[in-house]
């Protein structure tokens, strides 16, 4: 889960990094207050969307004065950023920035460990430094039973070429950001600027982090920081019925068992689309191993209602659940939905009790399934249903 700025400065702070104060406002009037409530000066509007390059867009504006606040909230406020509308904006305490630098500490799922990544060169888009610069960004492998302790955070500002006047104080804000993406575990915790102000003190700017979903039940509290009013309805009804599911912009809907299997039935799918029309995967929506035929209504349940779906492609191999089980699965699963099951489904089965499994499908002789015995094939049947 990606937090917005405010819910990231928030976490900050609460773990002791240096932030400036700052308060959400959702309409002109809010933005004006908050920025009395500031002192009356400076401050900056920001638009609260989980996106970059809101600067570009305008989303990020200088006001001098609450007035100016006001106005500049009415403009951001509505506006489209990379196909995000701004419902809530940012208004953050100004400050003097005598330079700009960038830290993050991320999941390297390539190389299976942490990874801190550190530069003296903030402000601009890390990605553009790594391939123009790469000498430029610091890559210091974190050992996950150690973090980033005082030793660790004093080499990361070495590699990083920090003076020696603002090692201490960097490596001790680092130490902090550590605490935050342990503590509340989180695949990503990303400050860029790290700013050092005109006074001497380091403050984190601007954070980013994302949240693992799969540690959900150690944190109670971080259910408050979804914003549900933006999810995607179909994926918060996979959610709330405990289902693997990420909404995609195609035709086919893909039900499958396992993550490897889904991603290759994607792939799979999207091939064979190209000679029927181009149709592409609607959704991944992994059940996992038991197909019960609970678990296939509910599956079929959140696809069959995406209206851009044409043809629904099950993609199922038998291991521990038999596909006795599974075609039991699919066949009561037609029978739960009724009228509601619409569209015409692609069942390949393999596996375990394969041959039984598509016994089963065969005598129930449903108007709406077609058995197919190879991927490809089954792929290839899905999209052209899906292009009729």
């Amino acid at each position: 889960m990606d937090l917005y700025e405010y819910q990231a400065r928030d976490m900050f702070e609460k773990h002791g990094v240096p932030v400036l104060p700052g308060i959400v406002a959702e309409t002109p009037a809010e933005a004006k207050a908050a920025a009395e409530q500031l002192g009356g000066g400076t401050v900056v509007v920001k638009a609260q969307v989980k996106t970059g390059g809101r600067g570009k867009a305008g989303g990020v504006k200088l006001a001098h004065s609450p007035a100016e606040a006001e106005a500049a909230a009415e403009a951001i406020l509505g506006m489209d950023i990379k196909g995000h509308t701004v419902h809530r904006v940012m208004i953050a305490a100004g400050a003097k920035i005598a330079e700009e630098y960038y830290f993050s500490v991320l999941l390297d799922r390539a190389e299976r460990r942490y990874l801190a990544m550190c530069s003296v060169e903030g402000g601009m888009e890390i990605e553009q430094l790594a391939v123009e610069r790469p000498e430029a960004l610091a890559r210091v492998a974190i050992d996950p039973l150690v973090g980033i302790d005082a030793p660790q955070a004093r080499d990361i500002v070495e590699a990083a070429g920090f003076p020696a006047n603002l090692k201490e104080a960097v490596a001790e804000a680092l130490i902090k950001l550590w605490s935050v993406y342990e503590e509340e575990d989180a695949t990503l915790v990303e400050v860029n600027p790290l700013v050092l102000t005109e006074d001497g003190e380091i403050i984190a700017l601007d954070g980013k982090v994302t949240l693992d979903e799969n540690a959900a039940f150690r944190h109670a509290d971080h259910e408050a920081l979804e914003d549900k009013a933006a999810a995607d309805p179909l994926e918060a009804k996979a959610k709330a019925l405990d289902l693997n599911y990420v909404k995609l912009d195609g035709a086919v809907g893909i039900i499958g068992n396992g993550a490897g299997l889904v991603m290759s039935t994607l792939d799979v799918v999207a091939y064979a689309g190209e000679a029927h029309g181009g149709v592409k995967p609607a959704n991944f929506l992994d059940i996992g191993g038991g197909a019960s035929a609970a678990v296939m209504a509910n599956g079929l349940d959140v696809i069959l209602n995406d209206p851009q779906v044409k043809s629904v492609f099950v993609n199922v191999f038998g291991g521990i659940t038999s596909c006795i089980e599974v075609a039991n699965g699919i066949v009561g699963a037609l029978e739960t939905l009724g009228d509601a099951a619409t569209k015409p489904l692609v069942v390949r089965l393999d596996g375990n009790s394969v041959e039984e499994g598509r016994e089963i499908l065969a005598a129930a002789n449903h108007p709406l399934v077609t058995i197919v015995e190879t991927m490809d094939g089954a792929a290839a049947k899905a999209a052209e249903l899906a292009n009729a």
